[in-house]
């Protein structure tokens, strides 16, 4: 009876120990994680904005100079701080041909574009991949105005930026992610998604290896619905593939920021139908799961008056580490996502 006393003690002296290493460790990743998140700040998505929705960059048309010079853009901001591409050496461009992009736009002849490409390499798990993607086009320049798209897609594209250099931090301080990230900012989605489906159909990393794509597509404004309760972002489709997806958003959000998740627009019968209109759709339908994250549309969306004065940088650097907190979070779990349901259709 003693020997089983003094066993049954041990065992719980051991348990006890285990889950206090465990809550250690808990903590330290939490620790970690706002360490890095808290190097994403307004005032350089600001800094980033004012030059990428200028009007130097003339709007960012597909296969025109302005979206050449936004592209370049990207590509020295990478390698100025190191994040290496996954085409190797200083190729950051998944090239799109202006064949491709014109056979998917029928009556309009569109001109060569590219895909910007960046990765940092998970530390335990480097071929399961995690993308996050905006869209790095725009508008354009139309009867003489140049749509400077600062939220559409501006606000995206700066933010997949700062949530790099973040990852890139940790990464250099040896607190990488598990899993490996792809930095991807596609082209043509104001031509109908093309660059991301490019991508999907000619992927850089396989398909199935590929754990989540988290979306951001307008997140720097408020709609006319959350002036009263500004701190908001609406998540669309967390739940449509992956209901373990939905659950580690919501627990990701309560523990770091605890801003509004408004689901309006995840309604399967909303007139929107914005599930199916941003780059994330064509992850999607590869049976990949996905969140968008967007703030809704405004009086300036498409309009020349998009710029970048008017954005809120407090929110669009609230926003940007809600997804780099998620991104470390799937990044970082033991089991990648799992995919519990079935593809939901383009009806």
């Amino acid at each position: 009876m003693k020997k089983l006393l003094y066993s049954a003690c041990a065992l719980a002296f051991i348990a006890c120990g285990s889950s206090k290493d465990a809550s250690k460790e808990n903590d330290a990743n939490v620790d970690q994680a706002k360490k890095y998140a808290e190097t994403i700040t307004a005032k350089d998505l600001g800094k980033h904005l004012f030059t990428y929705a200028s009007d130097e960059f003339e709007g960012r048309n597909t296969g025109e100079p302005g979206q050449k010079k936004a592209v370049e853009y990207l590509k020295n901001f990478y390698i100025s701080q190191g994040i290496a591409s996954p085409l190797g050496g200083n190729d950051y461009f998944q090239e799109v041909p202006s064949e491709y992009l014109s056979n998917n736009r029928r009556g309009m002849k569109l001109k060569d574009s590219e895909n910007v490409v960046a990765f940092i390499k998970g530390s335990e798990k480097p071929d399961e991949i995690v993308v996050i993607s905006a869209h790095l086009d725009h508008e354009g320049i139309k009867d003489g105005k140049i749509y400077n798209g600062a939220d559409d897609d501006g606000s995206g594209t700066v933010a997949i930026l700062e949530i790099a250099e973040a990852f890139k931090k940790a990464t250099d301080a040896g607190k990488g992610p598990k899993r490996s990230i792809l930095f991807l900012h596609v082209t043509g989605e104001e031509k109908g998604l093309l660059g991301s489906k490019y991508y999907t159909e000619n992927p850089i990393f396989p398909l199935a290896n590929t754990v989540t794509d988290l979306n951001i597509d307008m997140v720097g404004r408020i709609d006319d619905r959350h002036k009263e309760n500004p701190n908001y972002v609406y998540l669309i489709g967390a739940d449509k593939l992956s209901t373990e997806l939905h659950n580690l958003s919501e627990a990701v959000n309560k523990k770091y920021m605890n801003i509004d998740l408004d689901y309006k627009y995840n309604d399967e019968n909303d007139p929107n139908r914005f599930y199916y209109r941003s780059d994330h759709y064509n992850f999607a339908k590869h049976n990949i799961p996905i969140i968008f994250y967007f703030n809704g549309t405004h009086a300036d969306y498409h309009q020349p008056t998009d710029t970048p004065d008017k954005i809120n940088y407090d929110l669009l650097e609230n926003r940007s580490r809600l997804v780099f907190y998620t991104a470390w979070e799937i990044a970082n779990r033991d089991a990648r996502l799992v995919v519990d349901k079935p593809v939901a259709e383009k009806k």
